[in-house]
This record gives C-alpha cells, sequence and structure tokens, in this order.
C-alpha cells in the first residue's frame, strides 16, 4: 500500500518539512494544486507524493521486501502512541498455533462498551501491528473501548482465506473472553483499514449466514470490498499515492490462489446479495485513493437494507490516511472523528 518513498525523509526531517506553511510545501512539490476528480489533495499528502515518484515502486519488490521498506516508512509517519493508553500482548488460541495481538485500554474506558477486535491494511501482503499502532491507540483514547490489534497471517505464504480465518478466530475469542479487557462479555465489535475493513465486513456478513449474533459494531476505514472492481475511482485515481490500481493488482497477485473468484462475497462483500440485519456501521472513505467508490457503494447499500452508517469522506486525503497521523494534521483530527462517532455509536447501543 505504500510506495517505497526517498527513506532520507525520515524522523525529524519528516516533520519538519511537513511543518513548513502549504505554500512552500506545493513549491516542493513541484507547484500548483492537485486537483482531480472534484477534489484538492493535502498538501502535504502532495508533497510525499512528489518524494515517492522516481523511487523503486513497491510492485517491484518481493513481499518480504516490501514489508520491510513500507514499515520502515511507516514508522516516521505515524503518532506515537496515544498518553494513557495501556498497551498489552495477547495470544489468541488458533487451533495448534496462536495469533500474535495488542490490546489497547484508555485511562477513561468505559466498561459498557464492547472490545473492538481490528485488523490492519496491506493488501493482505503487507502491513503487521505497528501499521495499526497508531490508530488503535486513538481509537481506545477517543471512543473510550479496548481494542484488540491482530497480527493475521500474511500472503503469499498464506493465502486467502487465512487472514480471513485469523479475523474470524479473533473475534470469536474477544467476543467470548472480552472480561479481560474490562469489556462485557458475550459480544465484540470489529473493524479495520482497506483489507482488514474487507474482513471485519466479511465477519458481519459470515455471522449473519451462520447465524451467530451480530457483531457490535463495524467499523471500515477505506474499505476494500471488491477486487473485481471496474468503478470510476479505480481510473481517475489509478496512480494515487500511496495506493495505486498497479498496487492493489500486485497485492491480490499474492493475495487470491489459483481459481478464487473475484466475485466471491468473501473476496468482494460488496457483491453479496443480501446486507440486511447487518451491524450498524461506521465507514470512511479517502478521496485520492481508488477504493473510494466501494466505500460509497456499501454505505449506500447499507442504508438501502436498513443498516444504520455513521459516514464521512474525507476528500482531501490519501487511502492509509491513518498511519500518517504524525505528519498529516488533517490525517490526525479524521481518525479522531472517526473514533468518536464509534464512541457515539457504543452510546447508542444496539440499533
Amino acid at each position: 500500500m505504500i510506495g517505497v518513498a526517498d527513506m532520507h525523509l525520515r524522523g525529524l526531517a519528516a516533520r519538519t518539512f511537513l511543518s513548513l506553511p502549504t505554500p512552500v510545501l506545493r513549491a516542493l512539490a513541484g507547484g500548483g494544486v492537485v486537483y482531480q476528480g472534484g477534489r484538492t489533495l493535502d498538501p502535504r499528502f502532495q508533497y510525499l507524493a512528489s518524494r515517492a515518484r522516481g523511487a523503486p515502486a513497491l510492485t517491484s519488490l518481493a513481499p518480504i521486501d516490501a514489508r520491510v521498506a513500507s514499515a520502515r516508512l511507516l514508522s516516521h509517519l505515524a503518532h506515537r502512541t496515544a498518553r494513557g493508553v495501556r498497551i498489552e500482548a495477547v495470544s489468541i488460541p488458533r487451533g495448534a498455533g496462536t495469533i500474535p495481538a495488542r490490546a489497547y485500554r484508555g485511562a477513561d474506558q468505559n466498561p459498557g462498551f464492547p472490545v473492538v477486535v481490528f485488523a490492519h491494511f496491506g493488501g493482505g501482503v503487507i502491513g503487521d501491528l505497528d501499521a495499526a499502532d497508531a490508530f488503535c491507540s486513538i481509537l481506545a483514547e477517543v471512543a473510550g473501548c479496548p481494542v484488540l490489534s491482530i497480527d493475521y497471517r500474511l500472503a503469499p505464504e498464506h493465502r486467502f482465506p487465512a487472514g480471513l480465518d485469523d479475523m474470524f478466530v479473533a473475534y470469536r475469542w474477544a467476543r467470548d473472553n472480552a472480561g479481560q479487557f474490562g469489556a462485557p462479555t458475550g459480544r465484540a465489535a470489529v473493524g479495520g483499514d482497506s483489507m482488514g475493513a474487507n474482513f471485519a465486513a466479511v465477519v458481519a456478513q459470515e455471522t449473519k449466514r451462520l447465524n451467530e449474533r451480530q457483531p457490535a459494531l463495524q467499523l471500515l476505514i477505506y474499505p476494500a470490498l471488491d477486487v473485481a472492481s471496474e468503478s470510476a475511482s479505480m481510473t481517475t485515481y489509478a496512480d494515487a499515492y500511496p495506493l495505486s490500481r498497479a498496487i492493489m493488482e500486485w497485492f491480490m497477485g499474492y493475495y487470491m490462489r489459483p481459481g478464487d473468484a473475484p466475485t466471491d462475497p468473501r473476496l468482494s462483500p460488496l457483491r453479496a446479495v443480501d446486507l440486511s440485519g447487518l451491524a450498524p456501521a461506521v465507514i470512511a472513505t479517502a478521496g485520492f485513493d481508488p477504493l473510494s467508490d466501494q466505500g460509497e457503494a456499501y454505505v449506500r447499500r447499507l442504508r438501502e437494507a436498513g443498516v444504520p452508517v455513521a459516514f464521512r469522506a474525507y476528500d482531501h486525503l490519501a487511502h492509509a490516511f491513518t498511519a500518517f497521523t504524525g505528519v498529516v494534521p488533517s490525517a490526525d483530527r479524521a481518525c479522531r472523528e472517526i473514533a468518536g462517532l464509534v464512541r457515539e455509536g457504543f452510546a447508542r447501543g444496539p440499533a
């Protein structure tokens, strides 16, 4: 999801450059305003995109090298863990093994709010617990709920549906063991960004299919909901930073198995026939994102099916903005607003 940007842009240097006035940032990025599809890109994302031009593309790397490169870049872009948020390493049983996870608990946790099981971005190929660290700490701090971030298995070592299966195992485990995180036992919410949001949406659909209790809420941030999408945003923002259409196709080339049908709702939950009876949703999209149409389409379909949805479109931001909270102030504000919507959803109680 993250192109291999200039690795000299790091730490204090990144924050120093990105704190410059907007006209200076735009000049350093080549001048002018990036206006596309009726949207204007945040100047900090514009600058970051300009620094990434000419660098080796993520698609030129082997998955293991892409993971290292993206992790190094992201380590310089996100805020540190929010003050007052405690983090605990957790091991979730999975057959003969375990799923590594981190639990986040804020100082003002509401004992009546459910635990949120969260899956990070990365197309099912890259990403780790650190990629979601900043947002999960914001969510725990602002929403007042415990958050369980999972380190699910990645492709191509573990192709579909391995990561999705890990999400479902983690959801069921958290639902039944929520008390150890100070939350009510028997309920849990699901959430994620990009591919992690795909997992969250599928878990909600699968619990319905299996006649299990719905999650308390589904949090979907710039979700990947249709791996066969040919919507307008896939063309308009085909070359966007940090997620391009080529990178998305690269992900799916490793994530899917030969013979997998892209229209399978477990890969493309937007293609499910009946969305009625699903958990209330908080959905957020980024404007400069090939996937933006997918999130908006899911909002429409959920509402048509009678599912309550709180929706925010952050048209000036780019995909993966949850990982840019340390250098893009509007990304930090968006993450806090999203966490506030989750808090409001929990305060309303079951739909």
